[in-house]
């Protein structure tokens, strides 16, 4: 009897479930005009996009060919550590040392392993388009969440970009790892849950340090949710896993791992620059350059913290009390606003790098729609924010890059930027009520 009963709820559920199913599709299909405008329907979109996006990415593994650049080198790079050693400065593969910090090693350990030491081409190939299925997933739940963008923008961030599938299955870089887990940590931070998506930044700082780009934009929402206090867990969490992560190799040679994993002043090649090729290369590789590089990014970030995502009216170092001790009542975050700051902090960096190389694309193309979409000043209409999006593309697959597409991909960083500056802010500014008012 109780089996039969509880076969009837089972059933029942299921017929229900798809009974709603069944109305939601019949409601998209009676608003289908706004199928393609209203980000309620990201979702639906999203999900035929993925379908879609398998079958892309079958066709380019199977008809493109693979092109070697650094999957060689990694894998050297790990079975250095696999034969036993630990010293960062001895390892080595054929496009030079190893630059990458310890969770690189153990991702591509397992990679290692799960390609036959590397050899099995096919399967990494097959390893990384899941990675770039898992990653497009990972950014819907985002659009999702946040349900600024038009779904038909979507169709532009997926299926047009040759650069992108070509960076995920056709070059097998590092960087595509590094960012999947970085969106992961970002749908742990929208959910809440801080420890967990501090602990997944961190482990994507691991692969490759581009991500310590959102860094900025993290350290100000956990000052802002948190206080200083509150924030020194998180805080701890990422320089502990780091710690963690690099213990054999710091117990070997600690100065070789940190010079070499976290070399910040690593000199670019001008050849493969994307970004100045405008430039004379004597000015490319002059450290004044990069100096004045360095101090843009940081005062711009600077200006923002106190401009645009700090407006309570209050001091700047009010966010170092405690959020129950400031005068002004703590709002809980919002998805606008954690994505809104972590997008930013990163785009700035990328604006002001000393250079960017072709696979660092995936370093903000998936934030591209976002920057442009969700707070857009006025005299940016749609046609023109896909015209941004468009000579972005353009410049990313002109190789050799030319000074003609360095200096698009300036102008429409510009053209973001100051958008993201003059546009509606996700941090609305805040009015103390007076106590006659309550």
């Amino acid at each position: 009897m109780a089996a039969g009963l509880r076969k009837r709820g089972r059933s029942g559920s299921a017929a229900q479930a798809a009974g709603l199913c069944k109305q939601w599709l019949q409601r998209a299909w009676q608003e289908r005009r706004l199928l393609l405008r209203e980000p309620r329907y990201t979702l639906l979109v999203a999900a035929c996009l993925c379908l879609a996006e398998v079958g892309i990415t079958f066709w380019v593994i199977h008809r493109v060919a693979y092109t070697e650049i650094d999957w060689k080198a990694y894998m050297a790079e790990v079975e250095g550590v696999i034969n036993g050693t630990y010293d960062y400065t001895q390892l080595r593969g054929d496009t030079g040392p190893l630059v990458y910090p310890a969770g690189f090693v153990y991702i591509f350990m397992g990679l290692y392993y799960a390609t036959s030491r590397g050899t099995d081409i096919r399967m990494a190939q097959n390893i990384f388009a899941v990675l770039y299925l898992a990653t497009l997933l990972l950014v819907f739940l985002i659009y999702h969440q946040t349900c600024k963008v038009p779904p038909f923008v979507f169709f532009f961030m997926c299926c047009a970009s040759y650069r992108v599938h070509s960076i995920f299955v056709l070059r097998l870089f590092n960087d595509p790892v590094a960012m999947v887990l970085l969106f992961l940590s970002i749908n742990l931070l929208l959910a809440q849950r801080w420890g967990w998506g501090c602990c997944f930044f961190s482990l994507a700082v691991s692969v490759k340090m581009n991500v310590l780009l959102f860094a900025p934009g993290l350290l100000f929402l956990l000052l802002t949710q948190f206080g200083f206090r509150g924030a020194l867990p998180k805080l701890g969490i990422c320089a502990g896993l780091q710690v963690v992560l690099g213990l054999p190799f710091l117990l070997e040679n600690p100065i070789g791992y940190l010079s070499r994993s976290f070399d910040l002043g690593r000199q670019f090649l001008f050849h493969w620059t994307v970004n100045w090729r405008f430039l004379p290369e004597a000015l490319f590789l002059h450290r004044a350059f990069h100096l004045a590089l360095l101090t843009a990014h940081l005062t711009l970030l600077l200006l923002f913290a106190l401009c645009r995502w700090h407006r309570t009216g209050e001091s700047i170092l009010s966010l170092l009390r405690d959020p129950s001790k400031r005068k002004v009542p703590p709002q809980p975050l919002t998805p606008n606003q954690i994505v809104s700051t972590l997008f930013t902090s990163n785009f700035i960096g990328i604006c002001f790098s000393r250079s960017l190389h072709y696979q660092f694309y995936v370093w903000y193309f998936h934030t591209l729609p976002y920057l442009l979409w969700a707070m857009p000043a006025r005299w940016l209409t749609h046609l023109l924010r896909l015209l941004v999006l468009g000579l972005i593309e353009l410049s990313w697959n002109t190789y050799p890059s030319t000074s003609c597409s360095s200096a698009a991909l300036h102008i429409c960083h510009a053209v973001i930027l100051l958008q993201l500056w003059l546009g509606p802010q996700p941090f609305p500014k805040s009015t103390q009520h007076s106590k006659k008012a309550h």
